[in-house]
């Protein structure tokens, strides 16, 4: 009985059923009618009931479900998931499913209607947006059936109690590894760089092409070709250095809690970590990774390894924002001691006010001149938000003013970093991703790694 629910169709007929009996109270002349009227509504629902629990194709139940998605789930990223439905029964049946989603992702809106013919199946396609890493309880998949009375439904329930861990967006990884190998970052915003200078990796000379630069011509290699009959100039084709080393560290101090589209500051750059480092694999470079607070959280030596990219995310699955203040005196005397060779440190932190940065800029000076140090950190865009609107009252203007101020020293942060001679990137948090990789591309193409 608890698979057993009446519908709104049924009700409406019963509220009819009774309104007219209530008028036959006055008109004794519809009693008859309505007496009829409340038979017939009576012997359709257990009509309805017989159909709903009648013998199947092939004996069994009345409909088949199941959901299918991955074995885990991309942080911060549309995930997509299907709903497999089969109708077992003689007859078309409409349907109405229910899934029961982790409560982390607090939507009520997952309520699909299909109609079903006999021996039909049909797919219904939904997507989730998880916001924060760890393990989400799936519920069951509630399918609701009814026959084409429509007065009664029968629950079916299938899938209890499936867990999925939510790990940082290998999704948005992968989309980024399938456009750097087909050359196509340009379609999610990262620039096209113009190589200054000249890599020193020299890889091997060929025939000259129109549109190579005439600097590289091996004048040498050419006469002794001319020796031999052959009169095309050849030049010298150079690659970029490979084997460099890319660290990222990620600060998870209370800065880094603040949210902004329901992700954490951590979580973006947990995420730009992932595509970055993996990125840098692809362009030969070693990828490593250093998560600290209060303390050394964890350590990921640079390293170009078959397996690296899913340690990495392993690690970073773990990390966890912590509520004191960062101490950047630990990160420096932990990268002296285990970082050795001149290596491109992009520093993921955020900075509110400029005695923030003062307070830590000797640790960042003393970074710079053992590596290049890129100091990541985030634009308020609610602040942005707030300041493009209108102010007509004397208060709105007095917090648009305050508002600025806090604007005006996120420039000054930058103005600073760049006094002392080390690079800064002040991105929203939702560019991060792409801002973060056009940075490390300059870097390469200016050979300053």
């Amino acid at each position: 009985m608890k698979a057993l629910f009446l519908t709104q169709r049924f009700f409406l007929l019963l509220t009819a059923v009774v309104a007219g009996l209530v008028v036959a109270f006055f008109l004794p002349g519809l009693l008859v009618l309505m007496q009829l009227a409340a038979g017939l509504l009576l012997a359709l629902t257990l009509a309805d009931l017989v159909l709903l629990y009648a013998p199947t194709r092939g004996g069994s139940g009345g409909v088949f479900a199941r959901r299918v998605l991955g074995d885990k789930l991309a942080n911060g990223s549309d995930n997509e998931v299907a709903i497999y439905l089969e109708n077992h029964y003689r007859f078309p049946v409409s349907t109405e499913t229910i899934d029961e989603i982790p409560p982390q992702l607090q939507r009520r809106d997952l309520l699909f209607r299909a109609h079903l013919p006999t021996g039909q199946t049909t797919v219904i396609h939904y997507q989730l947006r998880p916001v924060k890493r760890g393990e989400y309880q799936f519920g069951a998949l509630n399918v609701f059936v009814s026959s084409q009375l429509g007065l009664v439904q029968r629950r079916f329930r299938f899938g209890q109690e499936h867990t999925v861990p939510v790990y940082p967006s290998f999704l948005q990884m992968r989309q980024y590894e399938l456009l750097a190998i087909s050359n196509r970052l340009t379609e999610v915003g990262v620039k096209r760089i113009r190589r200054v200078g000249q890599s020193l990796e020299f890889e091997q000379i060929r025939p000259y092409v129109a549109g190579d630069d005439p600097r590289n011509i091996n004048w040498k290699a050419t006469a002794r070709r001319a020796g031999t009959g052959a009169e095309a100039l050849v030049v010298n084709h150079y690659q970029d250095e490979r084997a460099q080393q890319v660290y990222c560290l990620i600060d998870k101090g209370r800065v880094m809690r603040m949210p902004f589209e329901g992700l954490s500051l951590l979580d973006y750059a947990i995420n730009a970590t992932l595509v970055v480092s993996n990125i840098a694999l692809l362009k030969h470079d070693k990828a490593g990774l250093i998560t600290f607070a209060d303390r050394l959280s964890a350590v990921v030596p640079a390293e170009r390894r078959t397996g690296h990219m899913q340690k990495m995310l392993e690690v970073l699955y773990k990390q966890r924002t912590k509520y004191l203040e960062t101490d950047f005196e630990l990160l420096y005397t932990n990268v002296k001691a285990k970082i050795r060779q001149r290596s491109l440190l992009i520093l993921f932190t955020n900075f509110e006010t400029l005695n923030g940065l003062q307070r830590q800029l000797p640790y960042l000076r003393r970074l710079a001149k053992d590596h290049l140090l890129l100091v990541v950190f985030f634009e308020n865009t609610e602040l942005q938000h707030y300041l493009d609107q209108p102010a007509t009252t004397t208060d709105e203007v007095y917090n648009q003013t305050i508002a600025e101020k806090f604007m005006q020293e996120k420039r000054q942060i930058v103005r600073e970093l760049q006094r002392y001679g080390i690079h800064s990137l002040l991105t929203p948090p939702q560019q991060l991703t792409v801002n973060t990789i056009n940075r490390y591309l300059e870097f390469k193409s200016r050979g300053l790694i």
